[in-house]
């Protein structure tokens, strides 16, 4: 289940049936208290939160635990921040329920690039200046920028591109987009704490955006929006 970038506001109306029929909730580190609080009150609510480069639950405990507890017979909520199908290892979730012959059901949630254009007014596509929208992994297993990646189609000037949780390499991602082509003067910007009460914004270019967010020392997920489109906040 998607619970959204933080604002409760913006959960699904099946998201919060489901939530009050749920039994267990496994909940991901960026699920807001205000989303959490929305959970049935008697469920069981466990922390597998991943936080990059520092202390994580495994992947493979999370699986265990999801199995363990529907096989006793118990409604199971898999509580991830943003669309659980977008970076945030679904895949391995859903092939380990299925694997135990438990049936899996998506709710979508709203992922955090549409929250963030929304909250600060601006669209993602644009018949003229953004003709296509593509989102990219900021990093890969590794911590390191993400392999297999086709860098001269990131770099594609009337394309909006969304970089997700890429704070940790976002001055060699923008060297590289330039080194294929990107405009230096390319408008981009960084959101923390998306749709919440603590939102931080950091406004620039491709060229200086990487300096900015080190100089705000922002904390916790970062996107990064590039593109035309963001030029409204400039």
């Amino acid at each position: 289940m998607g619970a959204g970038c933080g604002d409760p506001e913006l959960l699904t109306l099946k998201a919060v049936r489901v939530l009050k029929t749920a039994e267990v909730v496994l909940y991901d580190a960026l699920v807001s208290a205000e989303v959490l609080a929305m959970a049935n009150p008697q469920a069981e609510k466990i922390p597998v939160g991943k936080k990059g480069h520092g202390v994580s639950c495994r992947q493979v405990d999370i699986n265990e635990m999801m199995v363990k507890f529907a096989l006793e017979g118990k409604i199971v909520v898999r509580l991830k921040g943003g669309d659980p199908l977008i970076f945030s290892r679904a895949a391995e979730e859903i092939e380990a329920a299925k694997e135990a012959n438990i049936p899996v059901e998506i709710v979508s949630g709203i992922t955090t690039a549409q929250a963030v254009a929304a909250t600060l007014g601006f669209p993602l596509t644009h018949r003229e200046s953004a003709r296509r929208l593509q989102f990219v992994t900021g990093h890969d297993h590794k911590g390191g920028l993400p392999e297999g990646v086709d860098w001269q189609a990131l770099a594609d000037k009337n394309a909006t591109t969304v970089v997700y949780m890429p704070k940790k390499t976002l001055a060699a991602m923008s060297k590289k987009l330039q080194e294929y082509g990107l405009p230096e003067n390319t408008p981009a910007l960084a959101v923390m704490d998306a749709t919440m009460p603590t939102q931080k914004v950091v406004a620039g270019t491709i060229t200086t955006l990487a300096q900015l967010v080190e100089d705000s020392k922002l904390e916790g997920a970062v996107l990064v929006i590039i593109g035309e489109v963001t030029k409204i906040l400039l």
